[in-house]
């Protein structure tokens, strides 16, 4: 799985972040309340909307207020670390609150549960029942075993589960972007990842379900999705009513024409997979964003060959080189990890040219964090010391945000189509929203009689390395 996470952007105004609580518009409606937080990428923000209409057909409304749930839930990164850590804070917290509410169950969902679930029911007692990410379906009857006071688990994993059947609640949201899963699990073995152990094997969700959860969120005001899979370009579905095969971008295309007033987004792409056919699927649309996330890891081809990546440095470098050629105008995104197993300064040297080379719009960056059970873990040892790894992670950051701030200063100056997607986070008097590149703008609201969701040409007259500035021009 790649990455997904918070940049390093000097203002971020998106829904992005560790946590978020869902509620419903009456959760008095209800007989019991659940409160979720979700950590990680995107998928398991995903995973949390399936899993708040499985309560909602059993009973259970969301609340935003902890200390009101019969019902805690976290839905678990095992990522990195530091989102395993933050999670253990988080459930010692939530095991003293449920001192002065005796009936309240805790519950862990997501990538920690397989490897911690012992730990956590048995040893530290933190929760009271544990469910992997395929299990969710069995959520109302561990919930009823919880209830009686035993332990209640079901880590397993599927080849078939895509929840597809399930409409998702979507909580927390600015009603304007929304997350589309099209597919679960994941066949690379990068040896840095916990996902194919964590998420099972890769298996795509049916077309047709896909293409009408995007319908129905248009029909009901919402005007970007993002299709989500850990690696989307792998997306293979045998529609036998047609007797054909649907690629990923057939399905992009499809999704695309539901209306022009739909952006389309997608994530994450593994570069040994994206095609020229996604590429010039996005050339023909004018609704699929100019924006690709293709994580590269490390601009060594040594370390790529020791994480499993199968690609080369040159190979990644010609990939790149060939999205511009299709689509000259195409933002580009990546991950990199700082300090991984053996990586020398000759090595760093080589992410550090390669970044210089592709100059990112956007980066999310992060040393090294060896994970329990991953490939490297069992092969590799963790020999660069933590002082280097944040060194090394901090000269990326530097040269990332001087790339950031040359990508922004040249929108300035220029029009782009701008996506409303609500208030800044700073001033009431001002929109937020991203041109179709994934850039956060800024603007005031002025006389004009737009809102949310509504489509708007800005002019840009400033900019930060994380945001840029400007005046709308005319409403779309």
């Amino acid at each position: 799985m790649e990455m997904l996470a918070i940049a390093e952007k000097e203002h971020d105004e998106s829904r992005q972040g560790e946590a978020f609580s869902p509620f419903t518009n009456d959760p008095n409606q209800y007989q019991r309340k659940f409160y979720i937080e979700s950590y990680g990428c995107a998928m398991n923000f995903a995973d949390s909307e399936v899993v708040a209409s499985i309560l909602n057909s059993e009973g259970f409304g969301a609340t935003r207020n902890v200390e009101e749930a019969d019902l805690v839930l976290l839905n678990t990164c095992s990522i990195r670390e530091k989102a395993e850590q933050t999670v253990r804070k988080r459930l010692t917290e939530f095991k003293t609150l449920k001192r002065s509410r005796p009936g309240m169950l805790i519950g862990m969902l997501g990538c920690m549960a397989e490897r911690l679930k012992s730990k956590l029911l048995e040893e530290e007692k933190l929760v009271d029942m544990v469910v992997g990410p395929d299990a969710y379906r069995s959520l109302p009857s561990l919930i009823s075993q919880a209830d009686t006071g035993q332990k209640a688990v079901n880590v397993l994993l599927s080849r078939e589960e895509t929840y597809a059947d399930i409409s998702p609640v979507r909580m927390d949201d600015n009603g304007v972007c929304a997350f589309v899963s099209i597919m679960r699990g994941c066949n690379n073995m990068c040896s840095f990842c916990v996902v194919p152990f964590t998420r099972g094997r890769e298996r795509s969700r049916d077309a047709y379900s896909v293409v009408a959860e995007a319908e129905a969120l248009f029909a009901q005001g919402y005007r970007e999705v993002t299709l989500l899979g850990q690696n989307v370009d792998s997306y293979y579905w045998v529609d036998e009513k047609q007797d054909t095969i649907v690629t990923f971008a057939n399905l992009l295309e499809k999704v695309a024409q539901i209306s022009p007033l739909l952006r389309v987004r997608f994530s994450t792409s593994h570069p040994k997979d994206i095609t020229d056919e996604v590429l010039h699927t996005i050339a023909r649309y004018e609704n699929i964003c100019n924006y690709i996330h293709l994580p590269v890891q490390s601009g060594s081809t040594r370390i790529l060959q020791l994480m499993n990546r199968t690609y080369t440095r040159e190979w990644y470098i010609a990939k790149v080189n060939r999205i511009r050629e299709i689509l000259p105008d195409c933002s580009i995104s990546t991950d990199i990890i700082a300090g991984f197993c053996t990586e020398t300064e000759e090595d760093h040297q080589d992410t550090y040219t390669l970044m210089e080379y592709c100059k990112y719009d956007l980066a999310y960056m992060y040393f090294y964090s060896e994970r329990p059970g991953t490939l490297a873990e069992r092969r590799y040892t963790d020999d660069v010391p933590e002082e280097v790894k944040k060194r090394r992670l901090q000269e990326i950051i530097a040269l990332h945000r001087i790339h950031s701030l040359e990508s922004m200063q040249r929108d300035v100056n220029k029009t782009f189509k701008v996506l409303i997607e609500g208030n800044s986070k700073k001033s009431d008097q001002h929109w937020y929203g991203r041109t179709d590149h994934n850039k956060v703008v800024i603007f005031p609201k002025e006389q004009y009689k737009v809102g949310k969701g509504g489509y708007v040409t800005v002019y840009i007259d400033s900019c930060t390395a994380g945001t840029l500035f400007g005046t709308v021009q005319s409403v779309l």
